[in-house]
């Protein structure tokens, strides 16, 4: 069981590793982690997210249960955040930044390369299931929230606008919605596209991890209040247990889905909200140090997950 652990876990948190000292050894720089975050986001994670949709079997997709529980898991996470913080002192825009934190997994850079090692490419189509909804569903839904608050009278369409306009720029959206779409039709891909598309996913992966050792050797932990504490918490010890109860003893679903689906619950912190910070130009200190602490914490807590999946895989 022991080797099948590391089997899944080292090349992940290595590649991590593997970046921290590039930066450290100023092998890369800031400039480097804004350039691979960049390709990530906008040419890697988009070609992998529709290479595997356009392959999928639109059928296999049809997994309410799955849909429902990690959702619910989800909004659950950010609601009892929100509840736990009703009374705090944090600007209203801030304390909602920090609900999204709290239920915000690092679904794209890191749950799909996890899922790719853990499952092999089956494990793919949950995987991106599970980023749509944090990248696109979570931050629509904090968006909206966000608006909603600052607009007066609590104006709808103003709001709604604004979502539709970040979701139809959000390449981590229409890139797998384009794959469904291919999938549905009768075309067939010429094989040097596909084979193009296909190089360009697979170096997703690697970078997306080596872009998070960038960030976390850029941001070094100066300093760790309750508040950072509750968020950490919540993501990494309230969310994959809540989520696990609902895909275990309510929802039926494979067992592959199941496991995905905690899996992708137990990620650290993404770096959506830090963005979501920037954006509203609010404090981002503590979704920064959120994702750090949450990121190392998780060397723990997902290896001991991945033994558990392990055990259960024989």
């Amino acid at each position: 069981m022991l080797a099948a652990v590391i089997h899944a876990a080292f090349p992940v948190f290595a590649l991590i590793l593997t970046g921290w000292f590039c930066a450290r050894f100023k092998l890369l720089n800031t400039l480097s982690m804004e350039g691979l975050n960049k390709f990530v986001i906008y040419l890697a994670l988009p070609a992998q997210l529709f290479d595997a949709m356009s392959h999928a079997v639109l059928t296999d997709l049809a997994q309410p249960g799955f849909y429902w529980a990690f959702s619910i898991g989800m909004l659950a996470t950010a609601g009892l955040h929100a509840w736990l913080t009703r009374h705090s002192n944090f600007p209203k825009t801030e304390k909602i930044i920090q609900s999204m934190t709290a239920a915000y997994s690092n679904a794209g850079f890191m749950g799909i390369p996890l899922s790719l090692i853990v499952f092999g490419k089956a494990g793919l189509s949950p995987a991106i299931i599970t980023t749509l909804f944090t990248v696109s569903f979570l931050f629509a839904l904090t968006i909206l929230w966000i608006e909603l608050r600052q607009l007066d009278q609590g104006q709808l369409g103003p709001a709604m606008l604004k979502v539709g306009g970040a979701l139809i720029k959000n390449p981590l959206l229409i890139a797998p919605i384009l794959g469904i779409c291919w999938s549905a039709s009768t075309l067939s891909m010429p094989s040097a596209i596909d084979r193009y598309i296909n190089l360009l996913g697979e170096a997703a992966t690697p970078c997306a991890l080596v872009a998070i050792g960038l960030f976390l050797a850029a941001n070094p932990i100066r300093g760790v209040d309750r508040s950072v504490l509750q968020i950490v918490v919540l993501k990494i010890g309230f969310q994959p247990i809540f989520t696990a109860l609902l895909v275990l003893y309510v929802f039926d679903m494979p067992l592959m889905w199941a496991q995905i689906a905690i899996l992708s619950a137990a990620l650290p912190v993404g770096t959506g909200p830090f963005m979501m910070a920037q954006i509203y130009r609010r404090d981002a200190s503590a979704s920064a140090r959120a994702i750090l602490i949450s990121t190392l914490c998780s060397v723990i807590t997902i290896s001991l997950l991945l033994a558990w999946i392990t055990q259960t895989q024989r």
